[in-house]
């Protein structure tokens, strides 16, 4: 009788938390669903108008909305997959797991050169315009992708390296953990993960501090706009906080699996929602809400054309 019991309420706790996982899943889907649509409309409206694609700061809000865009999309899908116990081809697991790394690091790195982009329109405004023109906001995203991929071709030529061919033809469930063949190998990129986390703070920092130093000094609408940029950079610090957490998530979810599964599971859960989707819809807040060029822009489209009639007869 007392076993009949225990295994009615095993049963009942299995089913119990397989729901919980089913609202999480759900949840999730209508999260992403929602900023993938806002990411969507705020791309339509950069390109527009001319201002937005010949500027930098737009041109740099633009590619953070795009490598979301990719990072949300590929990321729901590995989550899929591990939800359900599916299993892929690796060579294609290797393919998304590149994608979806380069686009986690494309968000931090291009988060770091918008700080430097509104260090020099505030602390050099005679020079902005030469240093931050379309063609210098083009040669940025080429480092920008090449600063963002190099860890990758490190750690993947390592595991090119040592996989066998055999491995690349084998189906089984898709994570990072497939790719780390010999200790050292999550030692080494848990290193350079660090190694860019201190860099990008320190970028920062020091816009930060320059940035703060100038607001003191000026007067006027000057001092206004100053604090206003200074506003911004403290919020790419926070978003680029987030996102910077995100590396250490492997190393936090390891050691909560050694402890009890289901833990593991919130943790995976928390880490997920915090460090990936909310990161996310930070980059509409701050150019897409708070900057008024891009604000009206927005309206006017969503109101199709509505605002800037109503606007013109004020």
């Amino acid at each position: 009788m007392r076993s009949s019991l225990a295994i009615h309420n095993t049963a009942d706790a299995g089913r119990s938390s397989v729901h919980v996982i089913n609202d999480r899943i759900i949840i999730v889907q209508v999260l992403i669903s929602l900023f993938l649509c806002i990411n969507f409309l705020l791309i339509t409206v950069f390109f527009m108008k001319d201002f937005f694609y010949t500027t930098m700061r737009y041109i740099f809000f633009a590619l953070t909305l795009m490598s979301d865009c990719v990072s949300l999309i590929l990321s729901d899908f590995l989550l899929i997959l591990a939800y359900f116990h599916l299993s892929i081809h690796m060579s294609l697991c290797l393919i998304v797991y590149a994608a979806v790394s380069l686009c986690n690091l494309i968000t931090p790195v291009t988060l770091t050169v918008m700080a430097l982009e509104r260090f020099v329109a505030i602390c050099m405004p005679l020079r902005h315009r030469e240093l931050c023109s379309t063609r210098s906001a083009l040669h940025c995203i080429l480092i920008i992708h090449g600063i963002s991929a190099l860890p990758d071709m490190v750690f993947l030529s390592i595991f090119f390296v040592s996989a066998s061919h055999s491995y690349y033809t084998q189906s089984s469930e898709c994570s990072v953990e497939k790719f780390i063949l010999h200790t050292w190998q999550g030692h080494l990129r848990s290193a350079i993960s660090q190694f860019y986390f201190l860099i990008m703070c320190i970028v920062i920092m020091f816009s930060y501090f320059k940035i703060m130093k100038v607001a003191r000094a000026a007067s006027g609408q000057n001092r206004k706009l100053t604090w206003k940029g200074l506003r911004t950079v403290v919020l790419h610090g926070f978003q680029l906080l987030l996102c910077l957490f995100l590396l250490w998530c492997p190393l936090i979810e390891a050691a909560m699996l050694q402890i009890n599964l289901m833990l593991y599971i919130n943790v995976r859960y928390f880490n997920y929602v915090m460090f990936i989707l909310s990161p996310r819809c930070l980059s509409p807040l701050i150019y897409g809400l708070r900057d008024e060029k891009f604000s009206a822009a927005l309206r006017s489209f969503v109101l199709c054309g509505l605002y800037k009639k109503q606007s013109s007869k004020l």
